[in-house]
């Protein structure tokens, strides 16, 4: 079985760094099932390769243990030696240890870094097909292309192979990338060679941590992994929504404490509000989404417009997409959905879905919301919000709201250099934003138009920036 991990950052050889196997080497791992290798097909300043050739010993894998006596032969006959299992799962753990767990003593800066990488799986199976296979891999950001392998071509009657020669790129820490692997390929196979038990909860916790919890499909996922033993599938999706319950009330108490107070004096939040009901108005929308929508307080306001509104001009969907079970869970609570006429039900729903994961139900939306959002995703992944929003969601029209970094002298209990609120990955000048949004507007196919949000100030602008995205072009 082999795979391979590719680079084409300058210079591609730090992908020795990364791995901790240097690229002049060849080595070898003793396993209980075989041995593994590391070598290096290709390594230079342009591109860099890793593989991991995997050989297991079927004979070994039963030595010493009772045969079967309906199939005899399927334990020395069967696809394990040659397929992506949870034999490469286990080689990939023991041989890129250091690696998954995301350290780098000597390039600690490298290690943190979203670089461009490529996989390469010779044969994957995955029962599910290529749909299933997709469904777990774009929403983490990967651009997946997927080869059928025929089962043999002198018996069609035999049917389609569950085998697929697939490549996976993304950019991404190469940790997180381990980590998907790790998870996501005995998922595919549906299998494990070991016995799965309670301990297996806490590796796929530990290795699903910061993606497994978003995950549109963390359920079929998490029962995948344990081998589909309910019992242990029931206390995996529990500690994942119960992680995501704490993390999601630290952020509000934080943002009710921080930002929402320090901009509470110009009402800030209200400005912005009323911006983007402004040009979702002017625009005549009929489905809007808002990504990253907290308790609901534009939703509110969309309803409120839609009941209001003359038939024509009536917003028919309005969806709330947020990370958090507890903030949609609020957002529930404050917007008494449950009190609503029939129609305004039929007109609201609520996702639990992630920015920076690729989501079927997030398609064909006339606008898209996102109201400081972007200024709390770490910039490795705000470059999978890019792709999510303005390539798979690609909405007609997209409206985005920052911080102006500038503007934060005017705040007289800010401290100078500090943020506005501690869940801030980065604040932008305006100059930043503008730069970054152009960028995405080319790349995309979308004209930009950037307004200001709040009282301007002629030295340092507004407190808040808006870039406005319509699509311009067929992607």
């Amino acid at each position: 079985m082999l795979l391979t991990i590719s680079t084409t950052r300058v210079p591609a050889t730090d992908l020795g760094y990364l791995l901790h196997k240097h690229p002049d080497r060849h080595q070898c791992f003793p396993m209980t099932f075989g041995n593994a290798s590391v070598f290096y097909p290709e390594a230079n300043a342009e591109k860099c390769t890793a593989a991991l050739l995997l050989d297991v010993d079927p004979v070994g894998l039963v030595r010493g243990k009772s045969k079967s006596d309906d199939r005899p032969l399927e334990q020395y006959v069967n696809d394990r030696p040659y397929v992506a299992s949870s034999f490469l799962s286990v080689a990939l753990g023991k041989v890129f240890s250091t690696a998954l767990s995301g350290r780098c003593k000597d390039r600690p800066e490298l290690a943190e870094s979203a670089i461009p990488l490529t996989v390469n799986l010779s044969v994957l199976p995955c029962r599910g097909g290529e749909k299933f296979l997709r469904e777990m891999f774009e929403p983490l950001g990967y651009q997946v292309t997927a080869k059928p392998l025929i089962l043999d071509a002198q018996f069609p009657e035999w049917g389609a192979s569950p085998y697929f020669s697939v490549e996976l790129q993304n950019t991404i820490r190469l940790a997180d990338l381990l980590s998907h692997l790790y998870v996501l390929i005995p998922v595919l196979d549906d299998d494990k060679h070991y016995w799965v038990g309670d301990d297996e909860i806490e590796k796929l916790l530990r290795h699903g941590e910061g993606w497994l919890n978003a995950h549109p499909a963390r359920e079929q996922i998490a029962d995948r992994y344990l081998k589909r033993q309910r019992r242990l599938t029931r206390i995996a999706v529990a500690q994942l929504a119960e992680a995501d319950n704490l993390d999601q009330e630290k952020l509000e108490i934080s943002h009710h404490q921080e930002e929402e107070v320090l901009e509470q004096r110009i009402s800030l939040n209200q400005q912005r509000l009323d911006a983007v009901m402004e040009v979702l108005k002017a625009s005549n929308v009929k489905r809007v989404v808002d990504l990253g929508c907290g308790e609901g307080k534009l939703l509110r306001l969309l309803l409120k417009e839609s009941a209001l509104a003359k038939p024509s001009q009536r917003i028919e969907q309005i969806t709330g997409v947020d990370v958090s079970h507890r903030a949609l869970e609020i957002a529930t609570e404050r917007l008494q959905i449950d009190r609503l006429s029939p129609t305004q039900q039929s007109r609201i729903q609520l996702i639990q879905s992630s920015l920076i994961y690729r989501d079927s139900r997030l398609t064909d939306f006339d606008a898209a919301a996102v109201i400081e959002v972007i200024e709390h995703l770490d910039l490795d992944r705000l470059a999978a919000f890019e792709r999510v929003l303005f390539e798979f969601v690609r909405p007609k029209s997209a409206i985005v709201t920052t911080p102006n970094i500038e503007y934060n002298v005017r705040f007289e209990n800010l401290p100078a250099g500090k943020f506005r609120h501690r869940d801030h990955r980065f604040e932008w000048t305006r100059a930043e934003f503008q730069t970054w949004a152009n960028a995405v507007a080319e790349r995309f196919g979308f004209a930009v138009e950037f307004r200001c949000v709040g009282t301007e100030d002629l030295e340092v602008g507004s407190p808040t920036q808006m870039a406005i995205f319509t699509q311009c072009k067929i992607y």
